[in-house]
């Protein structure tokens, strides 16, 4: 009895394993429930696992996101401390990053204290772009600001409820896949890297499939920034794109080489394509309680874009929040959970708000906008992105 018991399990295992190494179907089923990480590992086993998890990468096209706040320990930001663990448990391959942080525990933290040869003692600061960059593939871009404040979706669940954190440590990682019909290009200009030709090769002008701009100035304070943002608004202005952003305090991703740091610049992201759709309404100074600000962003609903791989942008003033609301909190992020349940909101607080009223889809002309009634203090753009 016992052999053939044993017989029973050697034939079973070589049916099992004839099936896994001949039949695609089966196979390409199976590597669906598998985090990209590991089946990027899996591709080597043999030619047809390899050309499965291929068509498997291929139908990722869903993108994700690493949220975290509380503190952290003395080495990392609570973010890295997440994205240690999560990334290894995501659907996707990140072909770019998007990456806000506060300014308090990123600017702040990690400084290490190394004896040089004399005994003394030297300040050095972790470098945050390789903090954030060991995380994800070669080639994937990672676009990484530091603002005062942050707003941010749990992570999980597409229908968790959005937090606004204008105090404390929080940050958040939105992980954009390879989507066909969207093309998200990253783009950073400083005074001396700035060009007529530069903003043509980053694709903000010239370019009739650009959909939405996100938008965001760093050393905002600097002498000359002011005039900097507008030279970048004037011809986006024109665009039929939707434009949208804030002022943060500084950018640490990918490394700049053409300017010296505490240099101000504008950095973001250019999303062309057929598939990109997005929408923003402006709350301003006279959008003062919770119900006056749940039916503005409910203006949004006429834009009725998909609900799938679409994603919110709340860009608002440090001004705004809790005390701008009576001492209410988290006023804005949840009257746009009210109105979209289903669509995670990201976002940050800062010094001045980039946007205003516009809706872009494949059907819809947008009329000429002047530079000034795009910038904003003691506001919110509330933004939706649609993204295939």
């Amino acid at each position: 009895m016992g052999e053939n018991e044993d017989f029973t399990v050697v034939l079973q295992d070589s049916k099992a394993a004839y099936v896994l190494s001949n039949v695609a179907e089966v196979v390409e089923r199976i590597l669906t429930f598998v985090p990209t990480k590991s089946l990027l590992r899996i591709a080597s086993v043999c030619r047809l696992w390899r050309n499965c998890a291929r068509r498997v990468l291929r139908t990722q096209q869903q993108l994700d996101w690493v949220s975290a706040c509380g503190p952290s320990n003395p080495k990392n930001h609570a973010l890295c401390n997440m994205l240690a663990e999560e990334v290894e448990k995501v659907f996707l391959l990140p072909k770019l990053v998007l990456a806000l942080v506060d300014c308090e525990a990123f600017n702040g933290q990690a400084y290490c204290y190394r004896q040089n040869k004399q005994a003394k003692m030297r300040r050095h600061s972790l470098d945050p772009f390789e903090e954030v960059n060991r995380f994800f593939p070669k080639g994937c871009d990672i676009m990484g600001m530091v603002a005062p404040g942050i707003v941010m979706t749990p992570s999980g669940s597409f229908s968790s409820v959005p937090k606004e954190y204008q105090e404390g440590e929080a940050g958040f990682a939105i992980m954009f896949p390879s989507i066909e019909g969207v093309n998200i290009k990253p783009f950073h200009f400083c005074e001396k890297s700035m060009s007529p030709t530069a903003l043509k090769e980053a694709g903000l002008v010239d370019n009739p499939e650009l959909r939405v701009v996100l938008l965001f100035v760093y050393e905002p304070c600097q002498n000359g920034a002011a005039r900097f943002l507008v030279q970048i608004l004037e011809p986006l202005a024109k665009s039929n794109a939707l434009i949208a952003g804030g002022l943060v305090d500084s950018y640490f991703s990918p490394p700049r080489h053409c300017c010296l740091q505490g240099q101000y610049g504008v950095a973001g992201l250019a999303l062309s394509g057929p598939k990109v759709q997005g929408a923003s309404v402006l709350l301003d100074q006279e959008i003062t309680s919770p119900k006056a600000a749940e039916a503005t962003i409910g203006r949004l609903k006429a834009a009725k874009i998909p609900a799938k791989n679409t994603i919110g942008f709340m860009f608002s003033c440090l001004g705004r929040g809790q005390n701008f609301y009576k001492d209410q909190a988290n006023v804005e992020a949840d009257a746009f959970h009210k109105v979209f349940p289903n669509t995670p909101l990201f976002g940050l607080f800062g010094n001045g708000e980039i946007g205003c009223d516009r809706i872009v889809k494949e059907d819809y002309t947008l009329c000429d906008t002047d530079t000034e009634s795009l910038q904003h203090e003691y506001s919110t753009v509330m933004t939706l992105v649609h993204v295939g």
